[in-house]
């Protein structure tokens, strides 16, 4: 590991440093030096000495700093003298640069301080400015000033001159040299504080940084001209800021904070390469505490800390360049007069206050390590700050310092440059206790301390160290040598001329680099024994108890994806995605979800409140097979939902996971589907679950349609049935039935939603599916049919409808989990009919086709077919050994007890089946049970009272009588008679109600029902443009409609959820609608969702 400084400032203005490799603390060799501040960039730091002169140190390196000086010498032919220095009164000077307006003879250079020597004397540059020697003593000729010069000496060549050129190079690396006043310019104020960054917003291997300051009177500056060749700048700039400022802080990157006088924090905004000094500031509120505000603040690359008048520290969460102002505070237990960052936001050092006052404590320092991520589990001790630069996929877990005892004096903090003077004044030396010599827990046999948060990786289920939580569980405190807290003290073995340990007044750590994968021994001198001197001050952290541990914590994770742009031009764009999950003192957790990327240079941000999100899912776009979307009830209205992309399909996995966890922490989701869970299935397969709430029907506890949440379950299913005892069904796309094993699990998915926690039955689950498309020919009197379509025609590859191209080779599985099973083949058993080779007729597109050809027949089609199939590893049991069409389960209250549940089902074949010997704790029952009929049935339903009705594939209604506990079967079907000139095409039941939906999207509501006379009287059209209907065992209704009525025709697209109200005995048919919008326009998606709340039946249907 390569050597960084941590560097400190005493009371006396002493300056030590302490290294990662010789690990002691060590005076500066200059004895002299007094500084009053100190801060610390990658490879330099700067100070404030007690002159009120700036002082700069750069790191020792092999490369030199050379600044190359150059000046030119010009001259003009006349026919006595030839070419003179005589030049005309228009011409440049005899000397000047290389534009001619700025005079430069040889004797104006000089050093610009002690800290330069030049390196040789002036010498002609005898290569000219195209990288080609000179011959003729480095002269170029030209016609006249200014012009094009050449080497070659023409006939018109009237002027000439040459480069002198001289290096001089930086001598004073490894010391502090103070740095020139400003000429002819006014320099600043004597500044009180400085802060340098910057360096790593450009990726060039030549960084240079930013120097700000603050002056006594609270005026902000800014050092300009900072380059690698010219490391001390080149002069001072004003910066206006709305109020005098105190303290000032800039991170690495582009984030800038500062300290007013009243405790108020200004954030600059607008920070770039091209303007360094930004655009604008922002005021900030100070975190909230009864007295005063903020004393402190310091800033890394995307997090910030501050300290308020109470000695509290506290954590900025949700900052980084696209969102420099953060969203909140955070507060970490402990009192610290300073706190500092270090380099990859991977160091915290702070301040501590210790000691009794008279006279004034002796601050001491306690270092909190961070550790980078690499597949394992690392324990973090009280205090400490886990962080990993921003590269790709990271973590940062905060935990909180129990507070001092309220007995403990607090310190003076110094809020000046007169509390060095407070304290060296009339002081005597103090003598600091030294503790017993304890030797501290080593190898693995030692005892940990537990402690109340860890930091864990999303792998930490495979890490070597143990299991943990990926959202940041207990765990317990590794040794003190990995990551631990000290307090660190001098003695006088050390050298340093001193009796006691210095008394802290600043510390930086902004040029210290800490190698996460050594063990921080540095922190004690190499060779030195535990009971020597230098070891003694040196002291663990005190053992704290748990309940003692409790405070605030913030959790991140911070990673990169592919975000759809929903505004013209529609693309993906490259954006930087984070994760920021908080834990408030009463252990709730709430989390935001940001989402960074530049528009037009300018950095922005979008971000989900977790507690918004309505669903997770996969979806399917196009160049993007990892991209899932992330629903709120707001992009719901607007149809339109968070798209984002990963890079693998692992990666959209483990997004899914931790977005999934931490919406279930933040609603207090926890284990198995409750038997009151709204279960559902998307058109792709993906099983959802929504846990309702209590009093989910009652007027005052409506849940809007818009705002349910909905979780993805391991599984793929075709449509699922279930009811309050938690009897669940479900049929694939094959037709093979399932039926739910889940218990004692937690939600999740197939793809890994919280898949580690997953402890229910799992089983292998297969599906297939199989895929169209269709090829288009027309015919013309030379060629026949052909696929030379007109323009006007559809593609001679496409889908059904004809207005997407879809080919062999560019038609994939419905997702990369499917594989194709089968190879592409003509589809003979299309439906009206085909020729011998698959072919349909038409007289044009797009008219009905028939199998046979005509003289009128000018456009043909047939269909290709595939299958595709998936197999993945859900809690789901499959109940052979006939594959089923739909399927219905009797719902009944929770606090139900039955015997057996009836389970009614359809064949692929039409028969009807009744499932005998299911119950609660065997939900797959024992055997099919045939109910005969005279014609094959298309749907099924099963309600309160064991009423069953079905539809025909004729479209005619049948109700089955005398079905009971006793008679699962029943005894004969009787005919309903259909709304008149209607046909139904589907049908749910009720407790006392029945509605249906005919072919032309019409609700009809049945009227007269009577335990007497189940089978109702008459039809009554309830609404329209409805395309699915389900009717719980309370009565109550779900529709998925086409159109909402008064809806902007901009908002209004088909798959709006709409929930009945007012339904009661009263009012069957209830009052109104609760509208729901459809939430995107890519895919139609049907969710075929049965489930009781208590005993709710819906169907939801909406846009993907």
């Amino acid at each position: 590991m390569s050597s960084s400084l941590l560097w400190a400032v005493d009371v006396y203005g002493k300056v030590y440093s302490l290294s990662t490799t010789r690990g002691r603390w060590e005076r500066d060799e200059d004895t002299l030096l007094e500084l009053k501040r100190v801060t610390a960039g990658q490879r330099c730091s700067w100070g404030i000495g007690c002159d009120h002169h700036v002082y700069l140190n750069i790191d020792p390196g092999e490369v030199p700093i050379r600044y190359r000086e150059e000046t030119y010498e010009n001259q003009r032919w006349n026919p006595v003298d030839g070419f003179t220095d005589v030049l005309l009164p228009t011409d440049r000077w005899a000397w000047s640069d290389l534009t001619g307006g700025t005079a430069q003879p040889l004797h104006s250079f000089l050093l610009p301080s002690n800290s330069w020597e030049w390196e040789g004397d002036w010498y002609v540059d005898q290569v000219c400015a195209g990288g080609d020697p000179i011959e003729t003593g480095g002269w170029e000729y030209a016609v006249d000033f200014p012009a094009n010069f050449s080497r070659e000496k023409k006939w018109n060549s009237c002027v000439c001159r040459r480069r002198w050129i001289r290096d001089r190079i930086y001598k004073a690396r490894g010391s502090w040299t103070k740095i020139p006043l400003d000429h002819p310019k006014q320099p600043p104020l004597p500044l009180s504080d400085v802060s340098c960054g910057g360096w790593e917003m450009s990726d060039q291997p030549g960084r240079y940084h930013f120097l700000w300051g603050v002056s006594q009177q609270g005026q902000v500056w800014f050092r300009s001209g900072i380059l690698p060749q010219v490391p001390e700048g080149q002069c001072w700039e004003q910066v206006e800021a709305p109020r005098e400022v105190a303290q000032i802080s800039a991170g690495p990157g582009d984030l800038l904070w500062a300290v007013l006088w009243d405790g108020q924090l200004l954030v600059r905004t607008g920070i770039c390469l091209d303007s360094p000094t930004g655009s604008s500031w922002v005021v900030v509120d100070s975190p909230p505490v009864k007295e005063g505000g903020t004393i402190h603040v310091a800033v890394g690359v995307s997090v910030v800390w501050a300290v308020t008048k109470d000695y509290k520290v506290w954590f900025r969460r949700g900052v980084n360049s696209h969102n420099p102002c953060g969203s909140g505070w955070i507060s970490i237990g402990g009192e610290m007069m300073m706190v500092d960052v270090g380099l990859n936001d991977q160091w915290r050092i702070y301040t501590h206050m210790s000691g009794p006052p008279p006279p004034p404590p002796l601050p001491s320092l306690l270092f909190s390590a961070g550790c980078e991520f690499g597949g394992q589990v690392t324990n973090a001790s009280h205090g400490s700050v886990l962080t990993c630069e921003d590269s790709g996929d990271t973590e940062l877990l905060l935990t909180t310092i129990p507070p001092r005892p309220q007995d403990t004096p607090k310190a003076f903090i110094p809020t000046s440059d007169s509390f060095i003077s407070s304290l060296v004044a009339d002081r005597e030396p103090l003598r600091t206790p030294t503790p017993s010599p304890k030797k501290p827990p080593q190898g693995k046999g030692s005892e940990s301390t537990p402690a109340p948060m860890c930091n864990v990786d999303l792998d930490a289920a495979q890490s070597p160290q143990g299991e943990a939580s990926s959202l940041g569980r207990a765990g317990d405190v590794g040794p003190p040598t990995s990551v631990a807290t000290y307090p660190l003290g001098l003695e006088p073995s050390l050298g340093l001329g001193e009796e006691d340990g210095p008394v802290w007044a600043w510390i930086s750590g902004g040029g210290c680099d800490v190698d996460h994968t050594a063990q921080m021994t540095w922190l004690r001198p190499a060779g030195t024994e535990e009971h020597s001197p230098a070891y003694q001050n040196i002291r663990p952290l005190p053992k704290l108890s748990n309940e003692h541990c409790t405070g605030q914590s913030v959790w991140v994770r911070k990673g990169s994806m592919r975000w759809w742009r929903d505004w013209k031009p529609y693309r993906w764009v490259d954006v930087g995605v984070a994760l920021e999950q908080s834990t408030n003192v009463n252990g709730k957790r709430d989390a935001i979800f940001f989402i960074y990327f530049t528009q037009y240079d300018e950095k922005k941000y979008l971000h989900v409140f977790i507690s918004d999100v309505t669903v997770l899912v996969p979806v399917l776009k196009e160049n993007s097979h990892h991209a899932f979307a992330v629903y709120t009830s707001d992009s719901t209205k607007q149809r339109w939902p968070l798209i984002l992309s990963a890079q693998t399909e692992k990666d959209m996995a483990d997004w899914l996971s931790l977005l999934a966890g931490c919406c279930c922490e933040a609603r207090g989701i926890r284990g198995t589907p409750s038997r009151q869970a709204l279960w559902s299935v998307t058109s792709k397969g993906d099983v959802m679950v929504h846990e309702p709430s209590p009093c989910l029907e009652a007027p005052a506890h409506t849940l809007p349609c818009d705002m349910m949440f909905w979780l993805q379950v391991p599984g793929h299913l075709r449509c699922v049935e279930s009811n309050s005892l938690g009897v669940v069904w479900g049929i694939g796309y094959d037709g093979t039935a399932w039926v739910y094993s889940g218990s004692g699990s937690l939600l999740g998915n197939c793809s890994g939603i919280l898949e580690s926690s997953y402890r229910c039955i799992l089983h292998t689950q297969t599906d297939g599916r199989t895929v169209y498309i269709y090829e288009n020919q027309r015919w013309n009197p030379v060629t026949g049919y052909t696929d030379k379509l007109l323009p006007t025609d559809r593609f001679p590859w496409s889908d059904d409808n004809g207005f997407t191209e879809c080919t062999k080779s560019t038609t994939h599985p419905p997702s990369p989990q499917w594989s194709w099973v089968t190879e592409w083949a003509v589809d003979l058993a299309f439906s009206g009919g085909t020729d011998k080779e698959g072919w349909q007729y038409a007289a044009d597109f797009p008219v009905t086709f028939h199998g046979n050809k005509s003289l009128k027949d000018f456009v043909r089609r047939r269909r290709w077919v595939r299958k595709c199939k998936i197999t993945l590893t859900a809690p789901w049991q499959e109940v052979p050994p006939i594959p089923l069409s739909d399927i219905t389960v009797l719902p009944c209250l929770a606090q139900s007890s039955m015997e057996q549940v009836s389970v009614w089902g359809l064949s692929d074949k039409g028969d009807v089946l009744c499932r005998l010997g299911v119950t609660p704790q065997n939900p797959a029952g024992s055997s099919w049970l045939h109910v005969g009929t005279d014609q094959p049935f298309k749907s099924i339903s099963i309600g309160g009272g064991h009423q069953v009705w079905a539809i025909a594939r004729d479209r005619a209604v049948f109700y089955r009588g005398s079905v009971s506990a006793r008679n699962p079967a029943g005894e004969c079907w009787y005919h309903i008679p259909s709304p008149p000139k209607q046909s139904l095409r589907q049908l749910s039941v009720g407790r006392t109600s029945v509605y249906a939906v005919d072919e032309n999207s019409n609700l009809w509501y049945r009227q007269g029902l009577t335990p007497s006379y189940p089978q109702g009287s008459a039809w009554e059209l309830l609404s329209n443009n409805v395309t699915k209907v389900s009717v719980g065992p309370l009565d109550q209704v779900w529709v998925i409609a086409d159109w909402v009525p008064g809806c902007p025709s901009e908002l209004s697209v088909p798959g709006a959820v709409c929930h009945r109200l007012g339904v009661g005995p009263m009012q069957p048919k209830g009052q109104s609608w609760d509208y729901g919008i459809g939430v995107s326009h890519y895919q139609l998606v049907l969710i075929l969702m049965s489930a009781y709340g208590p005993d709710i039946v819906q169907y939801l249907k909406y846009l993907r």
